[in-house]
């Protein structure tokens, strides 16, 4: 399923921001935003945004009990943005790292409800 595949990879993205986080504050670097940000961004917000509309669809389809269309928003809108703020190293450590375990607990219901489902249907 797509959006199994499509939420682990946002969930591996979710580490390699927060190891992208340290390994800026430890090289004490400022990014060339046209050259490093940006072309990372723009894939991963491609994918975000295509992880959203399955999620949305998914959600729809199948009404899963404690998991909502708002929360997979919410999850995108922070994961747009600390996926750019990874890359700088003045970025308030306590809220990015606040951030990206909102998102990865959101990816891991949803992953939860996608193989109950599965289970299910078996």
């Amino acid at each position: 399923m797509e959006l199994k595949i499509n939420t682990q990879q946002l969930q591996n993205e979710c580490q390699d921001a927060l190891d992208r986080f340290w390994e800026m504050r430890r090289l004490d670097k400022e990014p060339d935003f046209y050259n490093e940000v940006k072309p990372h961004a723009d894939t991963i917000h491609a994918a975000i945004k295509n992880w959203q509309q399955l999620a949305h669809l998914w959600i729809k389809e199948n009404h899963p009990k404690n998991l909502y269309v708002q929360q997979i928003d919410h999850a995108a809108d922070a994961m747009e943005q600390f996926v750019v703020q990874s890359f700088y190293k003045g970025t308030s450590k306590k809220r990015f790292i606040q951030s990206i375990q909102s998102v990865l607990y959101t990816l891991s219901i949803l992953m939860k409800k996608l193989e109950e489902a599965d289970a299910n249907v078996e």
